[in-house]
């Protein structure tokens, strides 16, 4: 069977979602221990428990982002583990040749970026909004891909999150009209890498991943802190 047909089945983690948060849990004795906090199971207990809990202590992510193009489309994938610590857990980017037909090409895009979610099971994923095009026709090819990245995002059942160019660029690097290659160094320095990513896709795409972690950590510890 080929990969395109396969099922997507996310398998079961012992873990806790909250508020699209992943809380590594434990039973026993018929307790959660979610990362070191001992809450009884069920009811509003359970809930307010698990809300008291700062989320950079007890949070692990996983995030894929992509970087859509009409040649490249690079992804990467993000881990963000108790402290707040990054790792990339790989990167890469789809090349297409002009000369395959357009179905063909979403195709591509669609079977290999299923096989990634496949392989790496990341918990939700990330994509640049289209902001800015050369002309219509680009545009209009640029909106096909990011539509088949968030069917393959979608058919897993994940959530898909959308950034401006600014945003990213702020959230990475501190301006948002940072040039590539500052995304880029921030990126390889951010994920502890040896050298930086290649090609700049692959980069880009680590940098929405990125985004999308610091969001998601900086909303939580927000609610956090409003209680």
């Amino acid at each position: 069977m080929e990969d395109s047909q396969v099922l997507y089945s996310k398998p079961k983690r012992p873990a806790y979602i909250f508020r699209g948060i992943n809380f590594d849990c434990t039973w026993h004795r018929k307790e959660l221990v979610a990362s070191g906090c001992v809450c009884s199971p069920g009811g509003l207990d359970l809930f307010a428990r698990i809300r008291a809990v700062s989320a950079i202590d007890c949070t692990h992510m996983r995030v894929l982002g992509v970087d859509c193009g009409g040649e490249y489309t690079g992804y990467g994938i993000v881990e963000m583990h108790s402290g707040g610590r990054l790792a990339c857990l790989t990167c890469g980017a789809i090349k297409l040749s002009p000369r395959e037909p357009l179905a063909r090409r979403l195709s591509r895009i669609y079977d290999e970026l299923g096989a990634l979610i496949r392989q790496h099971r990341p918990d939700e994923v990330a994509i640049e909004g289209i902001f800015y095009a050369l002309n219509v026709k680009s545009a209009l090819k640029l909106g096909q891909v990011r539509g088949v990245a968030m069917l393959a995002a979608a058919a897993a059942g994940l959530e898909v999150a959308e950034y401006s160019p600014l945003t990213i660029k702020s959230s990475v690097v501190g301006y948002g009209r940072a040039e590539k290659r500052q995304v880029q160094h921030m990126v390889t320095r951010l994920l502890g890498l040896a050298e930086a990513p290649e090609p700049m896709d692959a980069s880009d795409a680590l940098a929405i991943a990125i985004c999308h972690l610091h969001t998601a950590g900086t909303l939580e510890r927000q609610r956090v802190a409003a209680r």
